[in-house]
């Protein structure tokens, strides 16, 4: 579980994060939605300790990252997953080069346990005899299951996704939605998505923030963000024409 108190976070004269509160739950998909220019991307990088807030606190389980120690705060990023943008593989290295670099880094394993713990993995996202093929040698949709796989090597506690849809096709965006929702509860992982796709917010919103200007304006599971009257929600959920038919249906049922 993560626990935010209240963060602002500024860059020069422009106040980013406006005293957002909030509860990340272990074993769910919690997204972080909202328009561009939002805050979604600063409030992540301030729960991965990239960003520092003025005021605030940012709590993992007990201990908040502003109290730990440099040892304790080492700790905490071993704890950490990380699935990039855009998958962010290293070219020159081979899938299971790309998929072992956490472990390389972070673990004091022999390289059998390594090469164990990357077939594992790989198979879990269901890709098996690529490990020697280069990220260029597979589709997108592939090298974003080899992200999911690298990010998940080290077993993390917590696992942090930034658009992790972007660039795929909607088919593609929800095998990678669905795979990331199972890891995270067959994992018990406190999951925590960065996105714009509505199509996420359908399939696996289990807890939704929506920020406007950098305050939490909304907040809510997948079902109730389709019930919500808050009208700077309903204009983002509803901008589409996809969605304004669901909506229009929705009226008619009653």
């Amino acid at each position: 579980m993560i626990k935010v108190e209240n963060i602002y976070k500024s860059f020069g004269e422009e106040e980013v994060l406006k005293g957002i509160s909030t509860v990340f739950e272990k074993g769910k998909t919690n997204l972080i939605i909202g328009q561009s220019g939002s805050g979604k991307t600063v409030f992540l990088k301030c729960l991965l300790g990239l960003f520092t807030p003025e005021k605030g606190k940012i709590i993992f389980e007990d201990t908040a990252i502003q109290d730990m120690n440099k040892d304790q705060k080492s700790d905490l990023r071993k704890q950490m997953g990380m699935l990039f943008q855009g998958g962010a593989l290293f070219d020159s290295m081979n899938i299971e080069e790309n998929v072992m670099f956490p472990l390389r880094m972070f673990s004091k394993s022999n390289k059998k346990e390594m090469l164990d713990r990357v077939n594992e993995v790989l198979k879990r996202v269901n890709l098996e005899n690529v490990n020697k093929k280069l990220p260029a040698e597979i589709s997108g949709g592939m090298q974003k299951r080899v992200a999911i796989a690298r990010a998940i090597v080290n077993k993390p506690k917590y696992l942090f996704c930034d658009e992790p849809n972007s660039g795929l096709d909607p088919r593609t965006a929800t095998v990678i939605d669905t795979l990331i929702q199972e890891i995270t509860h067959e994992y018990n992982i406190t999951t925590v998505i960065n996105t714009h796709d509505m199509n996420s917010v359908m399939e696996i919103g289990e807890t939704i923030i929506f920020l406007k200007e950098g305050i939490l304006v909304w907040k809510g599971d997948k079902t109730e963000i389709f019930k919500t009257d808050n009208e700077v929600v309903t204009d983002f959920v509803y901008s589409s024409d996809l969605f304004k038919k669901i909506r229009a249906v929705q009226k008619k049922e009653g």
